[in-house]
């Protein structure tokens, strides 16, 4: 139960809840962003009992400045976030990627002729024997889309808002965790405290709770830095997405939904960290002839719209995913370079794997907070995503640098798979988040 007039526990139902000696919640969810918010959904539809701890107001969380950013949601993460009846209300403003474009090149210099093309089409391979579908066939899916962050959160917050079984309680700050006999326990910064069978900590790179459970980080920072931003530009992007690889590191132009402001895409500029903050001190009318500069022409005239952002890059990796009564998910448990835009597809997918474990385990009536489902969990998600994160370290260190007979071998590289579809269509189901042990919410099923 929820005091509406400033979104806080009542204190008179938390009390009778503890003279009960019942928890108050099944799940306590310290973190309110994007991967907490899908998961207290995704628990709630199977009628668990869930408090989010949220440290930001509803209304800083949706606001534009609050982080500048767009999300690539693979196809994987789509289900998710349709399958917890959110992807509708973001539907509209999420940009379709028909078409990814990888190619090596120089800043002021033509990209190489040897490069990737990923065509969606391609992934509706024709049997052998077969002809190809007529035109009456369902058109092939996208391989993910754009989405504002903001988008997203405005969504999910208005999920929260109609959902019964969850608690949001912001603005609130977990500062203590206690594992206690059957429960554990949080005590807020005011001096609530929650107890539930479960803590998931959702709380981001830095998760206090993370620390809180003495669980270490495998961590190492790069010499570059992420500048975002969203441009307008005189041409449309056509639903390609292209990602230039750059000696100082990759740059991403990512096709947006049209506005009132026009042609738009986001940018994601990987750039060596010392040359960022003259990079980010320049005019708007700078910055825009440097993006320009890097990618060329083919857009047209382009301009920056709104504010920019730059994000010092690092890589991390929790030691361990579970402790007694904690789970760790999304950025609490790993960070990766952005260079796939998949940091929050594994968020999205450590979502899926937790919640169908707990829910199972409550379904069999078993402890939701020890043994198998939270070990179940780990052994699901922990292996993925350590693939992905040397997977994309691995790019990363290949491409961002400027040795002739490196750059040669892997322009080879790109050309080579360019010309070998099975191989094509095996790196696009990947990327899309549909290989593998899938949970039951990426197959396209209900919890």
């Amino acid at each position: 139960m929820t005091n509406p007039a400033d979104n806080r526990p009542d204190s008179a139902a938390a009390n009778d809840a503890g003279r009960r000696g019942l928890p108050d919640a099944d799940v306590l969810i310290s973190g309110g962003g994007m991967v907490g918010l899908t998961l207290a959904l995704a628990l709630a539809d199977a009628s668990l009992t869930v408090i989010v701890i949220d440290s930001l107001p509803a209304t800083e969380r949706e606001a534009v400045a609050y982080d500048g950013r767009s999300s690539a949601i693979a196809e994987g993460s789509r289900r998710v976030l349709d399958g917890i009846g959110v992807w509708n209300r973001m539907a509209p403003e999420a940009c379709p990627i028909l078409d990814i474009r990888v190619s090596d090149a120089r800043v002021g210099q033509p990209a190489s002729l040897l490069f990737l093309h990923y065509d969606h089409r391609e992934l509706e391979a024709p049997r052998p024997g077969k002809r190809r579908p007529g035109p009456t066939a369902a058109k092939p899916a996208p391989m993910g889309y754009i989405v504002e962050n903001r988008v997203i959160r405005r969504a999910l917050l208005a999920a929260i808002a109609a959902r019964r079984g969850i608690r949001h309680l912001a603005p609130a700050q977990a500062v203590g965790l206690a594992r206690e006999p059957g429960q554990a326990r949080l005590t807020l910064a005011d001096g609530t405290s929650l107890t539930g069978r479960v803590v998931i900590a959702a709380d981001g790179r830095g998760s206090p709770m993370r620390k809180a459970a003495g669980i270490r980080l495998t961590e190492w920072e790069y010499p570059q830095s992420g500048i975002v931003c969203t441009i307008g530009h005189e041409l449309s992007h056509q639903n390609v997405a292209h990602e230039h690889f750059l000696p100082s590191g990759p740059f991403a132009v990512l096709p947006m939904v049209d506005d009132a402001n026009g042609h738009r895409s986001s940018i994601v500029w990987t750039e060596k960290r010392e040359l960022v903050p003259s990079i980010m001190a320049l005019s708007a009318e700078s910055f825009a002839a440097e993006i320009q500069h890097r990618f060329g022409d083919s857009l047209g005239c382009i301009r920056l719209l709104g504010l920019r952002w730059a994000h010092p890059l690092k890589l991390q990796h929790a030691t361990r995913y579970i402790a007694e009564r904690l789970a760790l998910v999304g950025d609490a448990a790993h960070a990766i370079h952005p260079i796939a835009g998949q940091g929050l597809n594994l968020g999205l997918r450590d979502v899926a794997a937790l919640a169908e474990t707990l829910v199972d385990a409550h379904r069999l009536g078993l402890d939701i907070g020890v043994g198998e489902p939270l070990e179940r969990y780990e052994r699901w998600r922990r292996f993925d995503n350590l693939m992905l994160m040397a997977a994309t370290d691995f790019l990363n260190r290949l491409f961002s640098n400027d040795i002739a007979p490196v750059r040669l071998a892997r322009d080879i590289g790109l050309g080579l798979v360019n010309r070998m579809p099975p191989l094509k269509r095996l790196f696009m189901r990947h990327a899309m988040g549909m290989v593998g042990d899938l949970p039951r919410l990426i197959r396209g099923e209900r919890l």
